[in-house]
């Protein structure tokens, strides 16, 4: 997260654009963050998208002029997606998909690895460590359930690099500052 997949994504879809193609951009229906009927990027770059309930209704929404087809957050969007947008690369349209490729664990997040094996061409965007400033790869989950599925932003996840990275929900720790018997005299004290 934060590294910038949805912002490539619409520069792209606005350049296929002026290159006067058609396009047609899919999102999941999960992912009503910013906006319902928009991919929208962290820094408010939207460009209007239909929203889905799976790949397949990709399918049935689809117009036949399509030139090229974009799909954002696919890491929502299940296994199915591979065939499907290799049915849609073999038919001649052009298909751009972003998603994250780990979860909030660190393991690969289906179906981002088989669409990576497929893909003519790959971009990796790193985000940039919440903790130290170095590239970021992983997405640290902040808080909240165990669901592998827990969609958010700011505020739930930070961007960490491998070596701030902590797999899972970190242990929230709090430090006492203050030994046990300076309490104890403050207390006693009325301070």
């Amino acid at each position: 997260m934060f590294s910038g997949k949805s912002e490539e994504l619409i520069r792209r879809l606005r350049r296929a654009r002026i290159a006067r193609k058609r396009v047609q951009v899919f999102k999941p229906v999960l992912d009503d963050r910013y906006s319902e009927y928009e991919i929208v990027s962290h820094s408010d770059s939207r460009i209007p998208a239909e929203v889905v309930a799976d790949a397949k209704e990709i399918l049935l929404k689809l117009d036949w002029r399509t030139e090229v087809v974009a799909i954002d957050e696919a890491n929502f969007m299940g296994l199915e997606l591979v065939e499907i947008a290799q049915q849609l690369a073999d038919s001649g349209k052009k298909v751009l998909i972003a998603g994250l490729d780990t979860d909030y664990l660190g393991r690969p997040f289906p179906p981002m690895p088989d669409l990576l094996a497929v893909a003519e061409s790959i971009t990796k965007t790193l985000a940039i460590c919440m903790r130290c400033g170095n590239p970021a790869k992983h997405t640290q989950r902040l808080s909240g359930s165990e669901d592998l599925i827990m969609v958010g932003a700011g505020g739930l996840y930070e961007a960490r690099c491998r070596r701030c990275f902590e797999a899972g929900i970190p242990k929230q720790e709090t430090f006492d500052f203050v030994s046990p018997n300076a309490k104890q005299r403050a207390s006693t004290a009325g301070v």
